[in-house]
This record gives C-alpha cells, structure tokens and sequence, in this order.
C-alpha cells in the first residue's frame, strides 16, 4: 500500500494543510477534536492499509477533491458537521472498507443516514446517457432518500468543475460538464443555490465552447470597470428621484452571466453589443398592497422621465399577470453612452411570489418542475435562506425526498430512461417501448439477470427486452400488464388476430359453398349465425377456424334454411294481406304497413334495389320494371337517375309509413390509416350499436392506408348516420362513405 508520501504530489502537500485549516476555521465548535480525529485515521488507513483512497483513472485525487467539496459545502450552503464527514468518509464505504452499522457506531444515526443515500445513488452514474432526461431528476431524487445527499453531490460537481480546467482528457471534461449543465444547474437552481447555477452553467460553457466562452469573458473585464461605473451612473439618477418621491425601495444593478449573455446571443442572432439587457436593474418596492399598482408606475415614470424607453420591449404584467401569477413590469430603456438596459419594477411581495411562490423562479425561467416537487424544493430554499444554519441542517433531516413512490424509473441499456406506474412489469416496458416489441416478447434481462415477463420493475432497473417473432400476445397477458398502454396493445392484437382468423375461415366457408354450387346469401347467412347462438359474425368465423363448428354443419343448416324461405315464397301473398317474411338479401320485400306507393296502390309486388340498398328513412322513388314489378331506388341512386331521364313515364311517387323495426341492408366504405387495432375498433362500435348487426367486412391495405367494405344490417336511417359519425370518431379513420 502506498505511503502518505507516495499518495500526495508535492504540489498536493502544499494544498493539504489549507484546505484542512479552512475547513476546520469555517465549521468551528462543531467538529469535535473526536470527530477530527476519527476522520483522519480512518482515511489515513483508507490510504496506507485498506488502498481505498485511489486516484481515478483520471489522476484525480479523492481526498483533495473531497477536501474541496466539503469548503464548497461550508461556502455555498452551510458548514455542517454531517454533511461534512459524510462527505470525507463516503469513499471508504464505497470502497468496502467502512458499512454504514460502523459509521453509526463511529459517529451517530445522521451521518450514516447520509452515507447511506450517497451509496445508494451512485450506482446511477453508470448510466451516463440518460442525465440530460428530466425523468433522471426524478429518479436521483427518489434514490437520495435525504435531501442533504443531493446538496453534497451538487456541491461536489461544483468542486470537481473548479478542479478539472485544462485536464488532459478532453472527452472526460466534456461529460462532467454535460452532466453539470443539464443535471446539476437545473437542481441547483430550483434549491435556490442561484451562486452555484451560474458558476456551473458559465463554468460548462467554457469547457464545451471555451472560444465563445473567451470572446465574452473578455470583452465583460475589459470593460469591467467602466461597466461598474456605468451601472452606478445609471442608478444615480433613479436613486434621487425615487427618495424624492417618498418612496421606500431595494435597488440592485448588475450584469448578465456569460451563460445568460451567450443564451441571448443565440437566441437572438447578434454579438455582445446587440444584447438589450446586459445590463439589468430591479427596483423592489416596499409598500401595502393596495398601493402596489400606483407605486409600480410612478417607479416606471420616473424612470421612463429620465431614460428614453424601447415601446417594442415593454412588457406589462401587472396589469394582465402571466397564468402562472408573475407580476413585474419590464421596460428596456435608452441609457448613457447609447447602451440598451432592462429595467425590472416590482413589489417585495410580487418579488416573492416570482421567488418562491406560484411563479416559482425555475417556472418564470421555463425550467419544467411539478406541484410536489415545486412545493418541497420551496421548503428547501426557504430553510437554506432561513437564518440559523444549525435550523436549517435539523429540518433537513426529517424531509422526505421519495416524491415519486407511485412510479418507478427504468433504463435501457443504451442508458435511456423512462418513467412507468410503480407495479409495472416487463411485459409492460416492453409495450412503452413499441407495439411489436411488447408483443413479441419473451421476457427480459434486468440487470443482467434472466426475468420472466412478470416481474414487476424497480427504479433503476436496467431491462434490456428479449423477443421472438413466434410469440403473440395471449389473453392471460392482460392479468400480468398494468398500464392501459400495454392492456389496450393487448386487447388490439388479440382481437385482430381473431379478425385475420374470422377472414380465413369466411374464405373456408366460401369454398365450400362453391363447391356445392350454393350463391351464399348474407341475410340468410346473418339467421344461420343467429340460429347458431353467436352475437356476432366474427365470433362465428372464430369458432370456425378453432373447429368448435364443423364446416359441413354450417352449409347443411344453411341449406335447410334457404329451402324453407323458398317455400314460404311461393305462397307469399300481396302486401295487403300483411305477411312479413326474411326475403333474400338485397331483394327484401315488405308490406303495407312499411311502404305506401302513389295514391294507395294495392295488390303491387315491390323489390329494394340492389344498386342502392335504400334503408327505412331514405327518400325514396320507386321504377316499374318491364316484368311489371317494381324496384325501389334511393333518390340520389345513379341509377334511378338515368331511368328517370329514359323512362319518365314508369317513375311512381314512393314513401315510408309505419314504424321502423325491420332489418335492411347498408353498404360503408372506410378509409384510413392502417393502423394497429383500427378493424377492432370499428367492429367493436358497430357490435355496441344497438338494433345494428355486422353482416361482412374485407379490409385491403398499402402504403400504410387501408380500405375497408362493411356491411351491415340496421334498421333506420338515423341510425345508420349515428353508426357513421362513432366510426368517424375512431382514431385514424379519415372517411366513411354510404354505398
């Protein structure tokens, strides 16, 4: 193991005892002469006993970078003796030297609390790929289990960022900046460790694009104290009028972080000079809320009575408030030496409430964040702004950061993350994923380790899905999944393969009544279905291909039927005499009570057309054909349309009487996207419509477009519209025509 003189460079000894002296003049009283002593034996162990202490492969060494993080923690947050020693110690627990039952016993419950949290996020970082998912914040908050722990991470990129300018390795400080830009800025902002925000997002952007970085950096110190004196200057003025109007305030100028300054740049499209608001002055107002509005714009008057104000950049919301209750007023106005700077006017309470109250900072700046979290990141910033940093550390302790209990945090192996129901399994991961990978899969991979799909995930699982193109999705998979995603995949998929089976048993059918020389009849056809017990067409084609039914049974019955309808025919009477019967499809007949033709024509034998399927409720005409019997058209049929313009003279006045309750026939043609589940659907709204009944369908599809041909039976017009707008309703479908 190596010695303490082998461990330390010699730039490192010179660097020891100062961060040592500075971190024991900032915690005080605190630190026991117990405490400092136990801390450094242990790590004096850690580094000539148990080899724990380790440079990284990077050459880092941990006991300078914790040293630093700890003088970070005392400088930006507070100095506290257990996040301190928590910080100093860690290592050797994630080295195996120390467990957190020595910890306790060493020093107390807190500490190993902390410890603890530090350990149990670690293990995320192998997960380089997903820092940048808004779902990581989630997840590093669920696995800190104290909010301490996540105030020692920030504090240590924040170290590790000071420590790594001009590293060799280029790749590695570009992934520790990355991190710090997307993961740790964003935390650090919403704790309200603004000081921290802007060092690492100005620290990130001069490690990811050092030559702009520069360029800014620059041209704000060249001009450092000219701007100094400037804002001063500019202040001057609206100081003096400001008191001579008897008005109580807080005035603060400042400049723009290179961040900010860069961000508006882009944003904008122009250099340094063309940036309105690099300088920017707060006026707060302290005053009794029902003088906020007058004290707000006599503040803007003055100010707008000394500076010549830009009308194009004014932005009122004190008048009209944003929707999420930020009220302030921005003017950009016309200072000396022809420089553009942004002047913001607000109340102490408007100041808050941007602060830490409904318009919370991060909200203002567009940073997403939900109401829990909003809530308990406000807690944290009031305790960190609270004065007595003792207080503020024991409240702390008792904050509960798993704020997402009712759902778990997934990766995939390529370091992707999502966010699923807490009691999800595999089978439902892999339908978040995609339709087809959920429905061909197997099981999985969680970490490693072969899963069945049932095995309910745990944050920071990382499933890698195994699939096979023989597998398809069962019935009993609706007891393992959870999500209504996965459910509703399930459901789709079972019911179109009942659909492609329903279709290959039709086709099995048609044969074999061609084979016998039968021209199947679908009203026929839809009785035999009926005779049979089955509600719907396709669970009869279902039983079918499953050889619940015999195929020969089926043409049999058919038969039987179709020989007892012909007998019935031959006697059939007149319409008068009132007899209804279940006539062949497409040519139904009906009696008097149904249909009245011209001025109460009796004895008339009468045919729905075939070319327009005219429906009870249709406006109607009928045509007298040369074999003397007459065909009923739809009005807007084509056909009847051209006899109307040959044969005028054989057209008779035709109208519905009676009641509707007869079944006829209707033909719709679908279009749209071939989506997965769209045949279900439709045949699902078409089986929940009443005194509806779904006669055929045949589907075609190319190009990721498909055409569908229904036919149905249904009593009435209204009914038939009302079926037209359900499918039109259907996700994906774009057209539905009446044949």
């Amino acid at each position: 193991m190596a010695t303490i003189q082998e461990y330390f460079t010699a730039e490192e000894r010179a660097q020891l005892p100062r961060l040592v002296k500075g971190l024991s003049d900032r915690l005080g009283s605190q630190l026991s002469s117990r405490d400092v002593n136990t801390v450094h034996d242990l790590i004096l162990q850690g580094i000539t006993t148990a080899g724990v202490f380790k440079r990284d492969q990077y050459g880092l060494n941990p006991v300078l970078r914790h040293l630093r993080t700890a003088l970070t923690l005392c400088d930006s947050i507070a100095p506290d003796r257990t996040m301190v020693i928590a910080t100093m110690i860690y290592n050797l627990c994630r080295g195996n030297y120390l467990d957190t039952e020595r910890v306790r016993t060493l020093f107390d419950d807190d500490i190993a609390r902390v410890v603890h949290g530090l350990l149990h996020v670690a293990p995320l970082y192998k997960k380089q790929a997903a820092v940048a998912d808004e779902n990581f914040h989630k997840l590093l908050l669920t696995f800190a289990e104290d909010v301490r722990v996540i105030l020692i991470m920030t504090a240590d990129r924040l170290a590790l960022m000071r420590a790594i300018n001009h590293h060799p390795n280029e790749k590695f400080v570009h992934e520790i900046a990355s991190e710090a830009r997307y993961l740790y800025a964003p935390l650090a902002h919403k704790l309200g460790l603004y000081a921290i925000k802007t060092e690492l997002e100005d620290t990130s952007l001069k490690y990811l694009n050092r030559r702009v970085f520069t360029q800014i950096a620059n041209r704000l110190q060249e001009t450092k104290q000219e701007r100094d004196k400037y804002v001063e200057d500019f202040i001057k003025p609206i100081n003096e009028r400001l008191k001579a109007e008897g008005l109580k305030y807080e005035l603060k100028g400042r400049t723009k972080s290179i961040n900010s300054i860069w961000q508006k740049m882009q944003k904008q499209g122009v250099d340094l000079s063309g940036i309105y608001d690099l300088f920017a002055i707060r006026i707060i107002l302290d005053t009794t809320p029902k003088d906020e509005k007058r004290a707000c714009w006599l503040a803007y008057s003055i100010v707008t009575d000394i500076y010549k104000a830009n009308p194009s950049r004014f932005k009122d919301w004190i008048t009209i408030p944003k929707s999420n209750g930020y009220e302030s007023l921005h003017i950009t106005v016309y200072g000396p030496g022809d420089k553009w700077v942004e002047v913001q006017i607000r109340t102490r309470r408007m100041d808050e409430t941007a602060e830490r109250g409904v318009a919370a900072h991060w909200r203002y700046k567009g940073i997403k964040s939900d109401g829990d979290v909003d809530k308990w990141m406000n807690d944290v910033r009031q305790m960190l702004e609270a004065s007595g940093q003792e207080g503020q550390m024991s409240l702390m302790r008792n904050m509960d950061t798993n704020l997402y209990n009712d759902e778990v945090f997934v990766f995939t192996p390529k370091g992707d993350l999502f966010r699923l129901p807490q009691g999800a399994t595999i089978l439902d991961f892999a339908f978040h994923i995609h339709s087809r990978v959920g429905s061909t899969c197997m099981g999985g991979k969680v970490d490693g380790k072969n899963q069945k799909i049932n095995y309910r995930l745990k944050s920071g699982d990382t499933v890698e899905i195994i699939t096979s193109a023989s597998q398809t999705p069962r019935l009993d998979w609706l007891n393992i999944a959870v999500t209504s995603r996965a459910r509703n995949k399930i459901k789709n998929a079972i019911n179109e393969r009942k659909a492609r089976q329903a279709q290959l048993a039709r086709e099995t059918l048609q044969r074999r009544f061609k084979n016998r020389k039968i021209e199947p009849d679908d009203a026929i056809l839809a009785r035999l279905i009926k005779k049979m017990g089955y509600k719907t067409t396709t669970e009869f084609y279902a039983a079918i291909q499953e050889d619940d039914i015999d195929v020969n049974t089926v043409v049999e019955q058919y038969e039987e039927i179709q020989a007892k309808q012909n007998e019935a025919a031959t006697t059939r009477g007149t319409a008068e005499e009132f007899v209804l019967q279940q006539p062949a499809a497409q040519e139904e007949r009906f009696d008097d009570d149904i249909l009245t033709i011209g001025d109460d024509v009796k004895g008339v034998n009468y045919k729905l057309a075939r070319c327009c399927n005219p429906i009870f409720g249709d406006r109607i005409q009928g045509f007298v054909a040369s074999d003397g019997a007459i065909k009923i058209h739809r009005c807007d049929c084509k056909n009847l349309l051209h006899l109307k313009s040959r044969y005028p003279y054989r057209i008779i006045r035709t109208r519905w009487t009676g009641k509707a309750g007869n079944q006829f026939v209707a033909t719709l043609k679908v279009l749209g996207r071939d989506d997965i589940g769209i045949v279900a659907s439709i045949t699902s709204v078409i089986n929940k419509t009443d005194n509806c009944l779904l006669r055929s369908i045949s589907v075609q599809a190319e190009g990721g477009l498909f055409e569908g041909m229904l036919t149905v039976n249904i009593s009435n017009i209204a009914l038939l519209d009302d079926l037209i707008r359900k499918i039109l309703n259907i996700k994906g479908v774009k057209q539905v025509e009446r044949l």
